[in-house]
């Protein structure tokens, strides 16, 4: 009984020993709608990035973060009370 498990424990052995081919190198996708989108890469004609949260304020004329905004601002974290403060004219600087 032992001399038939020799030659199953023989192969075994061989074949764990055994190398196996190259992997192929992955080939970059040459459709450009199958690529994976940029992060970071969705910004707005003003240069915000939507994706980080950042939206045009007409009033500060800049990216503003809406609930960093509403806690400096002292406003209502709400979208009617963030739209409503930044579409009014900015104030202009003090002498």
């Amino acid at each position: 009984m032992k001399t038939a498990f020799l030659p199953v424990l023989l192969m075994l052995a061989m074949g764990g020993c055994a190398q196996p081919g190259p992997v192929p190198a992955p080939t970059p996708a040459s459709d450009p709608t199958t690529a994976a989108p940029v992060v970071g890469g969705d910004r707005d004609a003003h240069g915000c990035i939507g994706s980080a949260g950042y939206q045009w304020c007409q009033r500060s004329g800049r990216c503003e973060r809406p609930w960093e905004l509403a806690q400096a601002q002292g406003l209502a974290n709400t979208a009617e009370a963030i739209d409503t403060w930044c579409a009014l004219p900015p104030t202009p600087a003090r002498k």
